[in-house]
């Protein structure tokens, strides 16, 4: 290897050092535990355990370079009584991502008012409740928001109001936009 091409590997190595260095903000981390959990539902499948699909997305996440705490207690106090374990999160995210995994038939409501739980007593943007045993991806991710403001980043919108468009409620109410 000739001294240019060894320079290359130096300054390509630097980039992605200096890439992984960079703070990514909750967006850019739930596009890339989107993309790991989409792909893991494709290679296991629906019907193992909550705690395979923990561990597995956990060491995944790992490898791509975020922080990743399992099982984090979530610490909370209510009328002057604290309660220091009385919440578990599944996995927790560069300290700002709540995932919340479920292996089950389908989904109930109170998986979502869970996940809100979590994430208003930590007081954290958005969190993802991702259920393996969904027969696809889609079916069993879900995206919940707790005052989340900064959606300028999401490739995860699913309705985004631009210019003159309306939402089908306003032009059946015969609002304006």
């Amino acid at each position: 290897m000739n001294d240019d091409q060894q320079r290359g590997l130096a300054r390509s190595r630097e980039d992605r050092e200096a890439e992984d260095q960079r703070e990514l903000n909750v967006e850019e981390i739930s596009a890339i535990v989107v993309d790991c959990a989409f792909h893991l539902h494709v290679d296991l499948g629906p019907g193992l355990l909550e705690s395979v699909y923990e561990a597995v997305l956990a060491r995944i996440l790992a490898e791509r370079g975020l922080r990743v705490e399992r099982q984090k207690a979530v610490v909370f106090e209510y009328q002057g009584i604290r309660f220091d374990d009385g919440l578990r999160v599944d996995l927790l995210v560069n300290d700002c991502l709540i995932i919340e995994l479920k292996s089950v038939e389908a989904l109930k409501p109170l998986h979502s008012k869970q996940l809100l739980t979590y994430l208003r007593l930590l007081q954290m943007p958005l969190g993802l409740l991702i259920n393996f045993g969904a027969p696809t991806f889609k079916e069993g991710c879900k995206r919940l928001v707790n005052n989340h403001q900064n959606f300028a980043s999401s490739r995860l919108r699913a309705r985004e109001k631009t210019g003159g468009a309306r939402s089908r409620e306003d032009r059946e109410a015969g609002g304006l936009s």
